[in-house]
């Protein structure tokens, strides 16, 4: 009897060779290299107009609640509106809010509300884009490398983004630096006009935006398999967070100094990079898919090495191995994508964004609460231990609501 021929592997070459992705992916890099430079030229800007520490920590800090708060109450945005038009009008709005930071003799409290607008933006902009991949490049594995790729810039930022910001204020001054953010939004707003072609939007939308937003959230959250979905990107993301939280203590009783606190901030974000070059480009699909919740359960188990004291360099290997395990959302986003109710698509991403910033949040505060009891070695053992139960549990809540046949998620039901 004839077999089929094994499905071949999609590499990312063949998602770069789409035009609309490569301008979308154009657009997206440079938004967030506009984000990035913001953030910290915003802080040393608050920092030279107040002299205080605290609010500027407040100004790089104060997002996290507007993110939320734009992902849940603005969601309905990225479905009853063409999905370039949000884009375009997200990138324009960021723009204009950076450039009334530079405006002279605005005050420490209009900066921080202008902050506050940017973080209300974000997540709709992040969630139509992420729909709109679905537009451009179909529900399948090219959808999935092209959200992998997205994911990799992103995590690349972290690691170049902040020290290109540094680097660029001891060139310019903070007001320079904030007009050359707006530059990077208007031309990516530019781009996505040009570049990207005009679809409808996915729903009709009837009555208000925030009652409709609400109502696409309590859809979203109501289906059982799209939830458990949903707490598999958020849950493993709140308790890996644990060791860059508290990398600045443990970086401390190391005696590594700033160069050790560099490099422990590093760890993650450069095993999540080659995490999933690698899945991406040497595994198949089906591979991907079948992968996806044994890893998932493995992914914090690094952190439980730090109950034996673990040197610089061992921690250094831990945190990387770690990182490399959220490949695991490569078969998640095939799943997310193929599960969310179309006319849901956009609202179903803005809130897996939105909730995803604001987990990270909920999981540093945590970390640090657990570390004044348990210390900085504890808490990361701790979010190791409890996460990985958690990550267990969800999966086979995630195996129990899959449509599909058992191979293609590795586990079977309890």
């Amino acid at each position: 009897m004839l077999q089929a021929p094994p499905e071949p592997p999609t590499g990312y070459r063949r998602v770069l060779a789409v035009p609309e992705f490569r301008v979308v992916f154009a657009a997206h890099a440079l938004s967030l290299l506009g984000v990035v430079v913001t953030e910290i030229a915003l802080s040393v800007l608050v920092y030279d107009l107040t002299g205080s520490p605290l609010m500027s920590a407040l100004a790089f800090a104060v997002g996290f609640l507007p993110y939320l708060i734009g992902g849940t109450l603005l969601a309905g945005v990225a479905d009853r509106y063409p999905a370039r038009r949000v884009l375009v009008v997200c990138d324009l709005v960021c723009a204009a809010c950076v450039a009334a930071m530079v405006t002279p003799g605005t005050g420490i409290a209009v900066l921080l509300l202008l902050r506050c607008a940017l973080a209300v933006v974000s997540p709709v902009f992040a969630g139509t884009r992420m729909a709109t991949l679905a537009d451009i490049l179909g529900d399948g594995d090219l959808f999935v490398l092209g959200r992998s790729l997205l994911r990799i810039v992103s995590q690349s930022a972290l690691l170049v983004g902040f020290g290109f910001g540094g680097l660029l204020l001891t060139v310019v001054s903070p007001r320079h630096a904030l007009l050359i953010t707006v530059a990077t939004f208007l031309t990516s707003a530019a781009l996505l006009r040009l570049g990207t072609r005009r679809r409808p939007a996915r729903s009709s939308g009837g009555g208000a935006l925030l009652a409709d937003s609400l109502k696409g959230a309590r859809q979203v959250l109501a289906d059982r398999r799209v939830r458990a979905l949903l707490l598999l990107f958020w849950l493993p993301a709140m308790f890996a967070v644990a060791p860059e939280a508290l990398a600045a203590p443990y970086a401390a009783e190391l005696g590594a100094g700033s160069t050790g606190l560099g490099l422990l901030m590093c760890a993650l974000p450069v095993g999540t990079i080659a995490g999933e070059l690698y899945a991406g480009s040497r595994l198949r699909p089906a591979t991907r898919q079948r992968i996806a919740l044994p890893l998932v359960c493995c992914t914090l188990l690094p952190y439980l090495g730090y109950a034996c004291r673990p040197g610089l360099a061992v921690s250094l290997a831990l945190l990387t191995v770690a990182g490399a395990g959220s490949a695991y959302t490569l078969g998640l986003d095939q799943w997310f994508v193929r599960d969310v109710p179309e006319e849901l698509r956009g609202r179903a991403m803005t809130l897996l964004t939105a909730g995803l910033m604001a987990i990270q949040g909920v999981g540093m505060a945590l970390a640090g609460v657990a570390a004044e009891f348990a210390g900085v070695r504890g808490a990361v053992v701790g979010a190791g231990a409890l996460g990985t139960v958690c990550c267990a549990l969800l999966a086979v809540e995630a195996r129990r609501t899959a449509g599909g046949p058992k191979d293609e998620t590795g586990l079977t039901t309890m």
